[in-house]
């Protein structure tokens, strides 16, 4: 058997950083499993334009040398802004060529604790013992779809992490649900791939970012008013960035930051592509069912209509459960907050050992870490706990 002092899973952003920063710590093994940027490969729509700006989309490495700029001037070619979902999959591959170039892509089927750390099994019956567990395992699992569409066949109704190509659906009429990036830029490359398109919006309003681009010019106010990370509005954008001082906040007032720093927004250049789209704001769904091969859905606003597709862009909901690999008896030992692990510093959970970076680190230290932007706290805070226990 194996024996490891960490085992990190998953390969894309948070992964790789993870590895970039433990395989700098002297005689510590480390072992990377996943596909690298899987889900940003796979589960992301192609033609796709990341909302977040260059200075928030640099992925951390300990001495700050891959960056964006970095491997703009390695591959030798420019990178336009909005950044292209191609080449941001492109810099993370670069990215993990340097810092852990031999990732094993094995799907890791079962983590259990055992009396000096963990077991780690793989899909082809090899079993690993590591001191440590780092879970980089990113949220397809927790994709969230609203109940009235539950039970309803895939090729009627789906969500949108479900598709890496939505010229498929060229010439159907598709309802897309949802009043965030994700919802409106998916209802836009319909659009632009000639799809009868709506959108269904549960909110009263859509928002739209832009008030940080209008104050750009005066730089020290928008220094003042926003952190680099880019994560929230101004003012906000400043304490989402450091989470050990958001930790310090009474619960009620995190949670009402959190919401407020993610609500769902398009960014301002969207607006220009989805002229032509049909957006509808306070829907409520009734009900929808499958009909002669398709989706008769009757809302509040409009009574029953018919559409080939609903495409059900409505975010996601943290449960770890949903991590098939985490045994019963883990899952058992990790103090949970809904569906969130309750993290302690290092992003350690209540189950010694085990760590969990991204999405699922929100509760415990914010919305930041929901965002690429997030590596740069998150790594650091993780790889400070190891040093300080190896």
């Amino acid at each position: 058997m194996q024996h490891l002092d960490v085992v990190i899973l998953g390969a894309g952003p948070y992964g790789i950083s993870a590895a970039a920063h433990l395989r700098t710590i002297p005689g510590l093994r480390t072992h990377v499993f996943g596909e690298p940027m899987v889900f940003w490969r796979r589960n992301m729509p192609a033609g796709m334009l990341l909302r977040s700006p260059w200075e928030a989309t640099h992925i951390a490495d300990p001495r700050g040398t891959l960056t964006l700029d970095a491997y703009v001037a390695a591959r030798g070619n420019h990178l336009s802004t909005p950044i292209p979902l191609e080449r941001f999959v492109d810099y993370g591959r670069w990215f993990q060529s340097h810092v852990a170039p031999n990732i094993d892509t094995r799907q890791v089927v079962q983590v259990e604790r055992c009396a000096n750390g963990f077991l780690v099994m793989t899909d082809d019956g090899e079993v690993m013992h590591s001191r440590r567990v780092v879970v980089a395992a990113g949220i397809a699992a927790f994709a969230r779809r609203p109940p009235e569409f539950d039970g309803l066949p895939t090729d009627l109704a789906s969500h949108s992490c479900d598709h890496g190509d939505l010229r498929r659906f060229a010439g159907k009429r598709v309802l897309v649900v949802g009043g965030g990036q994700s919802a409106l830029e998916a209802a836009a490359l319909l659009y632009e791939s000639g799809c009868d398109v709506e959108v269904a919006v549960r909110k009263p309003t859509v928002h739209w970012l832009g008030w940080k681009s209008r104050i750009s010019r005066v730089r020290a106010l928008e220094s003042l008013l926003y952190s680099s990370r880019d994560v929230g509005p101004a003012g906000l954008s400043q304490l989402v960035a450091r989470p050990d001082y958001f930790r310090r906040l009474p619960r009620r007032l995190q949670d009402w930051t959190d919401r407020r720093a993610i609500r769902p927004a398009g960014a301002y250049w969207l607006q220009r592509r989805i002229r032509g789209i049909k957006i509808r704001t306070g829907v409520r769904f009734k009900g929808a069912m499958a009909t002669d091969k398709q989706l008769r859905i009757a809302s509040n606003d409009r009574g029953e209509q018919v559409f080939d597709h609903a495409l059900l862009a409505t975010g996601y909901r943290i449960d770890i459960a949903k991590y098939k690999f985490l045994s019963p008896q883990v899952l058992h030992g990790i103090e949970r907050a809904g569906g969130y692990p309750r993290l302690k510093p290092g992003l350690e959970s209540t189950v010694p050992g085990l760590h969990f970076l991204g999405a699922p680190a929100a509760w415990s230290f914010g919305p930041l870490l929901r965002f690429v932007s997030g590596t740069h706290y998150a790594v650091r805070s993780l790889m400070a706990k190891v040093e300080a226990e190896a």
